[in-house]
């Protein structure tokens, strides 16, 4: 395996949007997101991020293919619902890098690429000056009917990365699920690292 991590700030991931709209399409069909896909809106998604000043892509290659990516922005120019949360509970934005997605193809994880993910995004923030780094993760019933036997949450990993849950901090996002026909809301909650401990 030739694999590398390279990071590349905004517009300098642009080369690269195909294989990661794709990359996330694939990820996101698994379980808890079971994502619907969308190859148009993907490479809009994507590009947004892209113009947003002070991202990371952080890129996971396996000679010349790309096989993970984790996203970050500053959360001050992120969506209304990313930010509502934060701001009725008197936090201010401006102090936190969001962290978009971290999607692997599964043959790669379990390999420490997880957390170079993580670091590559912590970096970004400490470069731009903020305090906070910050995700929010999709909540399923435990009960789900496309929950797989083996699942594991990523609770623990989190939280050995220094996250903390913060379920009082509520959003929702809508998509289409794999079985349905129409988009509906799904809650997420956030998790919260001090980058200045």
């Amino acid at each position: 395996m030739t694999l590398t991590i390279q990071s590349y700030s905004g517009s300098d991931a642009t080369p690269f949007f195909g294989d990661l709209a794709r990359l996330r399409s694939t990820v996101f069909r698994a379980f808890p997101y079971l994502y619907e896909g969308n190859p148009d809106y993907e490479q809009t998604y994507l590009s947004t991020y892209a113009k947003s000043e002070g991202s990371v892509f952080v890129l996971a290659i396996d000679g010349n293919q790309v096989v993970g990516v984790a996203t970050g922005t500053p959360m001050a120019g992120e969506t209304e619902e990313v930010k509502r949360p934060f701001l009725a509970a008197g936090l201010d934005p401006k102090q936190f890098f969001y962290f978009g997605e971290s999607v692997l193809l599964p043959q790669y994880r379990g390999q420490g690429i997880g957390v170079k993910f993580f670091e590559g995004r912590e970096a970004q923030a400490k470069r731009l000056g903020l305090r906070y780094a910050t995700f929010c993760a999709v909540e399923r019933p435990a009960d789900h009917p496309r929950r797989p036997a083996d699942y594991v949450p990523l609770d623990a990993f989190w939280a050995k990365r220094g996250y903390t849950h913060h379920p009082e901090l509520r959003t929702s996002f809508t998509w289409r699920d794999l079985d349905d026909t129409v988009e509906s809301p799904k809650p997420l909650s956030f998790w919260i690292r001090d980058l200045s401990t």
